[in-house]
């Protein structure tokens, strides 16, 4: 029985689909409306097994019918008449910095786990982009003081930082 209501609306778009799309497209003026009637108009023939039995004009009228009906609903649709087209975005998208806000977040809480003189030299180095010699001078401690102090305060914060549940790469 499936195979027979198959054959018959295969039967039924072949010898429809065509002129059916033409009217749809005369009464929208829009390609891809009228194919997409079209289906919605076939599909509803197949949930309707009569119509697949019907004479050839009782089921071409009864097509017809139905197109009309779903492009004047279409027509009817708060789609159409609240939507304007426009090829302009309204607005220029932007990306989602939430991930390097909650990053920035992470870090910060982590740098405030550190002692006071490991936090001093990683924030002069990493945020304030000064050189080994200049963080030197500023703290008034040796170069290599400095070298100690970003080693174990790094280490440190990548600790801190997987205590936090971030992983390192």
């Amino acid at each position: 029985m499936a195979d027979d209501r198959a054959t018959l609306l295969r039967e039924l778009h072949d010898v429809h689909a065509p002129a059916l799309w033409r009217f749809v497209v005369r009464l929208t003026g829009d390609d891809r409306l009228a194919e997409d009637v079209v289906q919605e108009t076939l599909l509803r023939a197949w949930r309707r097994p009569n119509i697949l039995t019907e004479d050839e004009p009782g089921a071409r009228a009864w097509l017809y019918t139905v197109a009309r009906n779903l492009v004047i609903d279409d027509r009817r649709s708060a789609r159409v008449s609240r939507e304007v087209a426009s090829d302009d975005l309204p607005e220029n998208p932007s990306a989602d910095h939430a991930n390097a806000v909650l990053d920035a977040w992470l870090v910060a809480e982590s740098l405030a786990q550190l002692s006071e003189e490991h936090r001093q030299v990683i924030v002069r180095a990493y945020y304030g982009r000064r050189t080994v010699t200049d963080i030197a001078a500023e703290l008034d401690i040796p170069p290599g003081t400095v070298k100690s102090r970003l080693h174990y305060g790094l280490r440190a914060l990548k600790l801190a930082l997987q205590e936090k549940g971030v992983t390192s790469q």
